[in-house]
């Protein structure tokens, strides 16, 4: 069970953080998120965690330069970004990681899809092959970061091949739903969780203590 750790910004926090060895650390390059990094932390990442932008309908040109100046293993869309787009996106990284470096690779493309019960999976579909996961979130006013969930139940209409992660107003309190729920059947492709608001003291601000706990639960 992979454990992505979004809206990271304090340093410190992160330092702290990173002593728990998550999967992942999620930054957000949306200027209107509480949570938008203004100055990337100075701070040291083992190169077992991975690094993940989080963007909002951003231009390609920009999330690459993003990705580059801060050397993220991948990128997430949250936004209204098209199976077009993720495609262009790989090749243009591609493309540009071979100008750089004789060792080319490619970046990894989480597409996040806001979800409620009315939800149409077959807007998955496109995206199975320019895509390496799929985040599935709650649908509500902003693009995430609504700290509420969604029926999980819903995720068994999802009949694609690509693995996800469950997202949504996740807290410390929901380690045995989520076990529960990784042992049925329908959510074999669900290999992992990405918690943020429900785990924070303030926008940016994580608790380290719950997020220990979470996973020790898990």
């Amino acid at each position: 069970m992979k454990v992505k750790v979004c809206g990271m910004r304090d340093a410190e926090n992160i330092s702290e953080l990173v002593k728990l060895k998550p999967d992942y650390l999620g930054f957000i390059f949306y200027d209107k998120s509480k949570r938008f990094v203004t100055d990337f932390p100075k701070v040291e990442i083992p190169s077992e965690i991975k690094k993940v932008g989080v963007f909002v309908n951003e231009t390609i040109e920009n999330v690459l330069d993003i990705v580059e100046e801060h050397k993220l293993d991948a990128v997430q869309l949250h936004g209204n970004e098209s199976p077009e787009y993720c495609d262009k996106l790989r090749e243009c990284h591609l493309e540009r990681s071979r100008k750089i470096s004789s060792e080319s690779y490619p970046i990894k493309i989480l597409k996040a899809f806001s979800v409620d019960d009315n939800f149409d999976f077959s807007k998955t579909e496109a995206y199975q092959n320019v895509c390496n996961f799929l985040l599935f979130d709650t649908k509500g006013k902003e693009y995430g970061g609504n700290g509420v969930k969604f029926n999980w139940e819903v995720l068994d209409n999802y009949k694609g091949a690509l693995p996800y992660m469950l997202s949504g107003g996740i807290t410390k309190n929901d380690a045995q739903a989520i076990v529960s729920f990784l042992h049925r059947q329908e959510s074999k492709k669900c290999i992992g969780v990405d918690i943020n608001s429900g785990f924070e003291m303030e926008p940016a601000l994580k608790n380290i203590a719950n997020i220990k706990e979470f996973k020790q639960n898990l």
